[in-house]
């Protein structure tokens, strides 16, 4: 019973994290930021602001990442009380925590004193990170790699309980690649956010083609998308060969092969949901294409925070 009740908070807090990144995104889509002018915890200097647009849109985050917060802290407490034998599952317990108030410090910060476009970038990167911790402590407790120590076991014996799930068979040379691509695919979902709280989508008028040049003039914003759009394919590249990879014998774990399709599939959906981005840019679409980008590509990333949790796992079994 205790155990249902740690998943089910571990599961709302990833719910509930994906859900403050796509509130975030939808807050600098629509130019919300200053919805509530420079006040914060307050809007507009009241609790309850007035019925505007842009306010309605920045409070509700504001109140989404507060209620999302007691999910988080719940799922610390838990883990703490249920999962101390585990480091793993502490890591990303206490991990997803803390990204989460750095997040919300950060967010409330931008509002009392406006920050750089690269500062403001770092905030969605935090709420990658604190998403991604969360959601592998669900999935940790949903396939049994956590197993939660009831109460009554907790007063009478301190040993450590060992997790049934088998340690899955990953080559070192898999796992570098496996560990490379999950760093790099952040700096490229970093300029990503970079992008976007510089306005530069309109950099790269056209797909696949920027300003109907291969190499365009790279300069301002022009500069940043064309660099966005090259760091992506480049990505693109990365995960097709650790797909490919995957299919080896000396790879043959399932949970590799599956995880490593996942990642090929939405970083396929997350290059052409960019391209519509650009083909929607000055249409009524443009906002919902580009808050389905960031829905695939949050989840492109979970699912490489996974693989390179699965090649943790490996390479300490073969320690």
């Amino acid at each position: 019973m205790m155990g249902k009740r740690m998943y089910g908070l571990a599961l709302a807090s990833a719910i509930g994290m994906g859900l403050v990144l796509f509130m975030g995104a939808l807050v600098t889509k629509t130019g919300s930021g200053d919805g509530c002018g420079t006040d914060w915890p307050l809007c507009n200097g009241k609790f309850v602001p007035a019925y505007t647009i842009e306010s309605m849109i920045e409070y509700s985050h504001r109140f989404v990442t507060g209620v999302v917060g007691l999910f988080v802290l719940g799922a610390a407490v838990g883990a703490y009380m249920l999962l101390r034998h585990s480091k793993e599952a502490l890591l990303f317990a206490y991990g997803t925590l803390f990204f989460t108030v750095l997040q919300a410090i950060l967010g409330a910060l931008a509002v009392v004193f406006p920050q750089s476009d690269a500062v403001m970038a770092l905030h969605f990167g935090f709420s990658l990170i604190a998403f991604s911790s969360a959601l592998l402590l669900s999935i940790g407790l949903k396939t049994g790699a956590y197993v939660p120590r009831s109460a009554k076991t907790n007063g009478r014996n301190g040993g450590a309980i060992h997790s049934a799930v088998p340690k899955p068979a990953i080559a070192p040379s898999m796992r570098k690649w496996i560990w490379g691509a999950t760093v790099y695919s952040y700096i490229v979902v970093y300029v990503g956010a970079f992008v976007r709280h510089t306005e530069s989508s309109g950099g790269c008028l056209g797909w696949p083609l920027c300003n109907g040049e291969v190499v365009p003039g790279l300069h301002g914003a022009t500069g940043i998308a064309f660099a966005h759009r090259v760091a992506a394919a480049l990505l693109l590249v990365v995960i097709a060969v650790i797909a490919h990879k995957a299919t080896r014998p000396s790879n043959s774990s399932v949970q590799l092969r599956l995880a490593s399709l996942w990642a090929l599939l939405l970083t396929v959906l997350q290059v052409f949901s960019g391209a519509t981005v650009v083909w929607t840019l000055a249409t009524d679409w443009y906002l919902l294409t580009a808050l389905i980008h960031v829905v695939l590509v949050s989840g492109m990333f979970g699912v490489l925070c996974y693989m390179s949790v699965l090649a943790w796992r490996s390479a300490r079994a073969s320690a």
